[in-house]
């Protein structure tokens, strides 16, 4: 175990500084001019120079780089063209909102995608494996954004149960944090639990079918201890391995469901900063996100050694 972590460890400094650099090579990469942005379309071109010396966009391509690399060496993410803020500010007031609805979200996916891929994996070819499929089938092909309009025109404008475009935080109360964003995280979350879902089944069936569950079952175990202790046990590495890459899922459907709720949450702030050709925050966020999901993937694999120990000494 201790071995594994230390590889993954040693892994993420290498790729951590991969991730850097490409953030700031795709950000500078795309069409634009911040300095337009910034002083106006019809500025001169002299206040355009002037705003470039200003941002810091007239030094050399490899010295920005540099100084990138060498500020988030430092945890120094720079300041925003627009917001009169570090970037790190800016990020960190609006982290509360973007884990809110991410942890909801994905907490509606396990909820919802587990049991439901169970079910259908219990009785493969009946109504629940057919309905199963169905529903799964229909939220992974309808994207998040078109989810989320279906249940704001229902549930927020015909219904007018759920609130639209407010967050309240925690510190409100949970209800209140709860009610508000239940619509958000609903569209976020159906998707990816059906993605679950589809994987537990699949994980379930491959199970179920091996010779240690037809002899668990001609001992004489009661069908929950079967399904439970040995089939569920053994398929949870494929479900563990699907809610990894459902975190990194609904990391990126987040900048397009908060923008569309108008959640003060790191996504709106990503969109508006790529409108406005804010390179700083673009690279900040895009190095976070980025980190964030090579975090989880090492917890995964620390969960796959804890799950499968014979997994730890590769």
């Amino acid at each position: 175990m201790l071995t594994l972590i230390l590889r993954r460890l040693l892994l993420f400094v290498p790729m951590w500084i991969g991730v850097s650099i490409l953030s700031f090579v795709i950000v500078h990469a795309t069409p634009g001019d911040p300095a337009a942005a910034f002083v106006g379309m019809d500025a001169s071109a002299g206040s355009l120079e002037v705003a470039r010396e200003r941002l810091g966009l007239d030094l050399p391509y490899w010295q920005q780089l540099l100084n990138w690399l060498g500020g988030t060496l430092t945890g120094n993410l720079g300041d925003s063209f627009f917001l009169g803020r570090s970037v790190w500010q800016a990020i960190v007031e609006r982290l509360p909102v973007t884990f809110s609805l991410g942890f909801l979200s994905l907490l509606i996916a396990v909820i919802v995608g587990i049991p439901l891929g169970t079910a259908a994996a219990l009785a493969p070819n009946s109504w629940k494996d057919t309905v199963s499929i169905g529903v799964s089938l229909t939220f992974l092909s309808v994207p998040e954004f078109v989810v989320g309009m279906i249940l704001i025109y229902v549930f927020g404008v015909e219904l007018r149960w759920l609130p639209i475009g407010r967050y309240e935080p925690l510190s409100a109360g949970f209800l209140p944090w709860f009610y508000h964003l239940l619509l958000p995280a609903l569209a976020l979350g159906l998707s990816q639990s059906a993605l679950i879902a589809r994987m537990t089944r699949v994980a379930l069936l491959q199970v179920l079918r091996a010779d240690y569950i037809r002899t668990a079952r001609a001992k004489g175990l009661p069908e929950r201890v079967v399904i439970g202790k040995h089939a569920f046990r053994n398929a949870i590495i494929t479900i563990v391995t699907v809610i990894g890459l459902s975190v990194a899922l609904l990391l990126s459907g987040a900048f397009i469901t908060e923008a569309l709720f108008q959640l003060p949450g790191v996504g709106n702030l990503g969109v508006s900063s790529v409108l406005r050709r804010d390179y700083p925050v673009i690279q900040g966020l895009l190095l976070i996100a980025s980190s964030f999901i090579l975090v989880v993937n090492l917890l995964v694999d620390i969960l796959y050694a804890m799950l499968n120990p014979s997994v730890s000494g590769r």
